[in-house]
């Protein structure tokens, strides 16, 4: 896969699709890679006529890890290296580097949190912006379950076995196992597989977990946006609770929200048509505005 030079980093990405295509860039979620965007979602959004890029974050995958720089940055005030600002910036250093001025953006949990700072810092450059189960960053919606609190809680494994079926486990926690949406065990387990197989860097998920709670509550600048908004959660999510979806529709103007029954916290490949039906009429609205 290429790397990008973007907001003086470098970023791991793949494009499908003409060039040429209306551009939507996926933002993945917190430690997740790029694979965190299924293949299968991808070629979807190529074949409704879009070119779909997908990328890994800074200090996840094999894009570049903020430790290994030569200049390693010194901490904020708060403990953290960088904020989600930073991250939206790296997104939009990666459009100017493939020479795209303006993109519908999507994100998925914390990249959902990605997209709306985009929005927020870069309005002129996104013409859709996608929240899925994501949140605003206020304290009182969006939390996690009990459940899902323990499992984050759990001590690192020390064995590629062991680690895989942690990741599995946590997963089925976070996605749920609904009459909807049965826990999907073979796509967790080829997530765990090929994140561990393609560079696994829990250090970078504490530096991005900082980055979140740096960024704090985007509530107040969420209400100034403009923007096409589209926003997605599913009321099964133990991660991320269905109040931060909620809220954070509530919050952007004329935002249209979709609440999928029984999916949890995942962008479940049985859902894909759900989606991106949702995502063409965004698009649409887009196009007469």
């Amino acid at each position: 896969m290429p790397r990008a030079e973007a907001n003086g980093i470098e970023l791991e990405y793949e494009a499908f699709g003409d060039d040429g295509a209306p551009a939507v860039f996926l933002i993945s979620g917190w430690g997740s890679q790029l694979i965190s965007w299924h293949d299968s979602f991808c070629d979807e959004l190529v074949r409704r006529g879009f070119r779909a890029i997908r990328f890994d974050n800074r200090d996840v995958g094999l894009s570049s890890k903020i430790d290994a720089r030569p200049e390693r940055p010194s901490e904020r005030d708060d403990g953290s290296t960088y904020a989600l600002e930073d991250m939206a910036d790296d997104t939009v250093g990666l459009m100017d580097a493939l020479g795209v001025d303006k993109a519908h953006v999507m994100g998925a949990s914390m990249g959902g949190m990605i997209a709306q700072v985009i929005a927020i810092r870069h309005p002129n450059r996104v013409l859709s912006l996608t929240s899925i189960m994501s949140t605003t960053g206020a304290r009182d919606v969006g939390g996690a379950s009990d459940e899902a609190k323990a499992r984050l809680a759990l001590p690192a494994p020390a064995t590629r076995e062991e680690r895989v079926q942690s990741s599995i486990d946590s997963c089925r926690v976070n996605w749920g196992d609904s009459e909807e949406f049965p826990f999907d065990e073979e796509l967790a387990r080829w997530r765990a597989e090929v994140s561990e197989d393609r560079c696994l860097y829990p250090e970078g998920r504490i530096r991005q977990a900082l980055a979140m709670r740096a960024t704090g509550d985007r509530t107040t600048a969420l209400r100034q946006l403009r923007v096409p908004t589209l926003v997605i959660h599913g009321d099964n999510d133990g991660l991320v609770h269905v109040s931060g979806g909620e809220a954070t529709a509530a919050a952007i103007p004329d935002a249209e929200l979709m609440i999928i029954r029984g999916m949890g916290h995942v962008v479940d490949r049985r859902a894909t048509d759900r989606i991106l039906d949702a995502f063409e009429r965004l698009v649409a609205r887009v196009a007469v505005a």
